[in-house]
C-alpha cells in the first residue's frame, strides 16, 4: 500500500501540515494561547520525522533512491536549515501585522531590535553569506552523495571533478550519476546554486548603503 500510495499519502502529511500552521497562527495571534499552540508545531515536526520514516521504508523494500526520497530529503533539508529560520521571520511579521491590526503589542523590544537589525547593510551581508555557506556545505554533501551511488570509487569521482566534458553531452550515462533523475536534480541544483552563491556574496562584494 505505502508503494502504491506514496505520493497521496506525502501530498495528504503536507496537506495536513499546513493545516496545523494555519491552527497554530489561529491559536497564537488570534486566541493568545501560546501554550495551545505549541501542540500545533509538535505535530507539525512529528510529521515530518514520519515523512522521513516513509521514504526510508520504501528505500528499504525498493532498494532504490527514486524522486520520492529526494523530495522528502529536500523538504527535511530545508525544515532543518532555512525553514527554521524563515519560520521565526514569519512569526515576527505576523506578530507585527495582526499586532497592528488588533491594536495591541505583540512584539517584544528584542523583536524590535533584531527588525532593525535586518535592515543594516553589514548584518544583511553577514546574513547572505551564512546561507550561502550552508548551501555550499549542503550542496557537496548531497552531491558526493549522488556521485557515490554512480562511482565505483574515489578516484572515478576524482577523474570526473579533472574532466568536466561529461557537462556538454547531456547524458547521465557520460556523468557520474546513478540514473536521469539524479542527473537532472544535480545539474538543475547545480545551476541555482552559482547564481545563488554569486547574487549571496554581492552583498558583501557590494553593500548597500545604510538607511536612514
Amino acid at each position: 500500500m505505502l508503494l502504491q500510495y506514496q505520493w497521496e499519502i506525502f501530498i495528504g502529511i503536507e496537506i495536513i501540515s499546513v493545516i496545523l500552521l494555519l491552527l497554530f497562527g489561529f491559536f497564537r495571534y488570534f486566541l493568545g494561547r501560546k501554550k495551545q499552540s505549541t501542540l500545533f508545531i509538535i505535530g507539525f515536526v512529528s510529521l515530518l520525522f514520519i515523512e522521513g520514516l516513509l521514504a526510508l521504508i520504501i528505500y528499504q523494500k525498493t532498494g532504490e533512491f527514486e524522486t520520492f526520497q529526494i523530495v522528502i530529503i529536500v523538504f527535511l533539508i530545508y525544515a532543518c536549515t532555512f525553514g527554521i529560520n524563515d519560520f521565526r521571520n514569519l512569526d515576527r511579521w505576523m506578530r507585527g501585522k495582526i499586532g497592528a491590526w488588533r491594536n495591541i503589542e505583540l512584539l517584544s523590544a528584542k523583536d524590535y531590535d533584531i527588525i532593525e537589525k535586518r535592515k543594516d547593510p553589514k548584518q544583511i551581508a553577514r546574513k547572505y553569506r551564512i546561507s550561502a555557506t550552508v548551501h555550499l556545505i549542503l550542496f557537496i554533501i548531497v552531491q558526493t552523495i549522488f556521485w557515490m551511488l554512480g562511482t565505483e570509487s574515489v578516484n572515478e569521482m576524482l577523474s570526473y571533478l579533472k574532466d568536466l566534458s561529461w557537462i556538454e553531452t547531456g547524458e547521465y550515462m557520460d556523468s557520474p550519476y546513478p540514473n536521469e533523475t539524479l542527473y537532472g536534480i544535480g545539474m538543475i541544483w547545480m545551476v541555482i546554486f552559482v547564481i545563488d552563491f554569486i547574487w549571496s556574496w554581492s552583498y558583501t562584494i557590494f553593500p548597500s548603503k545604510p538607511k536612514k
